[in-house]
């Protein structure tokens, strides 16, 4: 090997030799000479590499220490404040075939394009070797993951996000199984921030293992090890015997009774997902990404691949989220990103309080209210996407299994959508198969407030579309075939909390509790069910029990009325959106489209048989 011993020390040179991986040498080799950092340095276990690279950020100006021990801001550029679809691709050969909705690039124009801009990235910058651990360590679920990154943001990020896993590799005795990620914020401004956006690449090279990153800082495009690496492993279990889920892995404890139960929950962006993890009185896993493999016992498995929480700050309050609040309000190692700081403390979008009209934010040092853009658009107080980074061991409802190697038993499995006019607020599926259809036809509503067009359903199959990197019929395929080999496959639920009479919603926020105590008690057999055509609904007996032990309050037979008719009209509409969508798709398996077959007859059946459209709960 040829490593430029000017820019890596012989101590750094040892820590990579100590490792007996000619891969790990040999990417090193290539994209430090081809990036020309003007150093390298190689991170380890050790707590004091850990602690140089966070140390390297205040140093760097990539953070600022905030007020509060232990908090930091960081901000991207104010061009940089989410994943960039327009420049992420899946690279492809002649022989991968994908479905249409996965924005593809030929692999063998993408990479000189993207080695051409990468070529001199680092140039005066200092290169961070890093090792992870995708996973529990000593887990048969994880994988490994190397970063190279000129962004100690970034590294800072990782050491919070996921686990350490230098001595994994170690262990990989030589192995080439492993995910590698190469990211270059590129050149930056006065300010510190990426200059040329318009040269920003995210490829994920799938054959290889690798996502090649450059001319960004947000973490969803820098962080190779989340989203990207989302990717990478989704492609592997798909091609394997497992699954790769965009889902929270949370425990659900029944009324009165010692007992946990785990489910896993995958929900497109503002259906529910963080809310429903964070439920009071239960536990977490995992909020993000999940890997999900058959056990020993024939149940199915899950652990969390990371142990941090990169989440979204907006609508974060004491009443809603307490658990996130006080996390966020006390002194810890957290990272806060493109949110207002005002004389050192942090201020975010509908977080319960009056914001200061002036303070640095993601758009300027020195803001104030009623700034504009050079487009004229005016800047408001903090970004809509601004995040924070922490471990999920600093919330008090952390679940003692976060780090065990063999993960939990999963229960249930819950697909979150938002419907105002058609779902129910929570069904359990009628088999397996229906459970992998419920999943594959999930849809999200739009709402004015964020797109300016109210009612428009955006199709997410196991909210999973955008990280999607095989034809939507094998990933289908394999749920179901996962499911058929298990001996007791989990339960499968379907919520919709978003259901609505003359533009009220049916549900408070809160009411959630129930339905996941309802499935929770499902799982064991202990509450009877009405069959419908799209599902098992509860019973008005079992939940208006449960609404007052929680709540303490009245549930009256009216509401559940509303909430839990069958609106024909409106499941039927679906079934032909999901038809024409399925239509256009190649392999799509038989037992999926039997299902979708089976739904529409049983639903034209209702109809005669009721006379209507929308069918009481009370009548079956």
């Amino acid at each position: 090997m040829n490593l430029d011993q000017r820019i890596l020390s012989k101590e750094d040179l040892k820590k990579l030799e100590y490792l007996n991986n000619p891969k790990v040498m040999k990417v090193v080799e290539e994209f430090t000479k081809l990036m020309k950092p003007a150093k390298v340095t190689v991170i380890t276990d050790a707590r004091e590499d850990i602690d140089y690279v966070r140390e390297l950020a205040i140093r760097t100006g990539e953070e600022r220490k905030l007020a509060m021990e232990g908090h930091t801001i960081h901000y991207d550029g104010y061009y940089d404040q989410g994943r960039d679809k327009k420049n992420t691709s899946v690279l492809i050969t002649p022989d991968m075939k994908m479905s249409r909705v996965i924005d593809t690039k030929p692999k063998e124009e993408a990479i000189p394009e993207i080695l051409e801009i990468m070529d001199g990235a680092m140039a005066g910058k200092e290169a961070l070797v890093r090792f992870f651990c995708l996973g529990p360590l000593d887990s048969k679920f994880s994988i490994c993951a190397m970063q190279i990154t000129d962004s100690s943001y970034v590294g800072h990020s990782e050491d919070i996000l996921y686990r350490s896993g230098y001595e994994a590799f170690r262990k990989l005795n030589g192995s080439e199984d492993f995910f590698y990620l190469v990211h270059s914020a590129g050149e930056l401004d006065e300010r510190g921030n990426t200059k040329h956006v318009d040269k920003r690449r995210i490829y994920m090279d799938l054959k290889e293992d690798r996502v090649l990153t450059v001319n960004n800082q947000y973490a969803g495009n820098s962080l190779g090890l989340k989203k990207l690496a989302l990717r990478l492993a989704i492609y592997k279990a798909n091609h394997e015997d497992w699954l790769t889920e965009h889902m929270f892995i949370m425990g659900i404890r029944p009324l009165n009774k010692d007992r946990i139960s785990y489910f896993t929950g995958a929900f497109p962006s503002a259906c529910g997902k963080t809310s429903t993890a964070m439920v009071p009185g239960q536990t977490i896993v995992g909020d993000d990404i999940a890997y999900l493999r058959e056990w020993e016992d024939g149940t199915c498995h899950a652990v969390n691949i990371e142990q941090g929480i990169f989440g979204i700050i907006t609508d974060v309050n004491p009443t809603d989220d307490p658990f996130i609040y006080e996390v966020l309000t006390t002194p810890r190692e957290l990272i806060f990103s493109n949110v207002l700081v005002n004389n050192g403390k942090p201020y975010w979008l509908n977080m319960g309080m009056e914001l200061p009209g002036e303070g640095m934010n993601h758009f300027s040092e020195h803001w104030k209210l009623g700034d504009v853009d050079r487009e004229g658009k005016k800047v408001g107080h903090a970004h809509k996407n601004a995040r924070y980074t922490v471990r999920i061991n600093e919330l008090s409802n952390v679940d003692p299994n976060l780090h065990n190697p063999d993960g939990v038993p999963v229960s249930g499995i819950i697909y979150g959508g938002r419907d105002s006019d058609t779902s129910v607020p929570v069904l359990q599926s009628l088999s397996w198969e229906h459970g992998v259809y419920l999943g594959a036809t999930i849809e999200s509503e739009t709402t004015a407030a964020t797109l300016g067009k109210e009612g428009v359903r955006e199709f997410s199959p196991m909210a999973n579309l955008d990280f999607l990197v095989v034809q939507l019929g094998r990933y289908i395929e394999n749920h179901i075939k996962f499911g058929n080999k298990l001996k007791k496959p989990p339960l499968t639920f379907a919520t919709n909390y978003f259901i609505k009479e003359n533009g009220e919603f049916l549900s408070e926020k809160v009411d959630k509790k129930v339905w996941l105590i309802w499935m929770e008690g499902r799982v064991h057999g202990e509450y009877d069910v009405i069959e419908t055509p799209v599902g098992y609904i509860p019973k008005y007996d079992d939940l208006a029990p449960l609404f007052r032990q929680i709540f303490n309050k009245d549930y009256s037979r009216e509401l559940y009325e509303k909430q839990f008719s069958i609106r024909v009209k409106k499941f039927l509409e679906k079934i032909e959106r999901m038809e024409k969508i399925y239509a256009e798709e190649e392999d799509i398996p038989k037992a999926f489209r039997d299902v979708m077959q089976d739904q529409k007859e049983k639903l034209l059946a209702f109809r005669e048989k009721f006379g209507r459209d929308v069918v009481s709960p009370f009548e079956l």
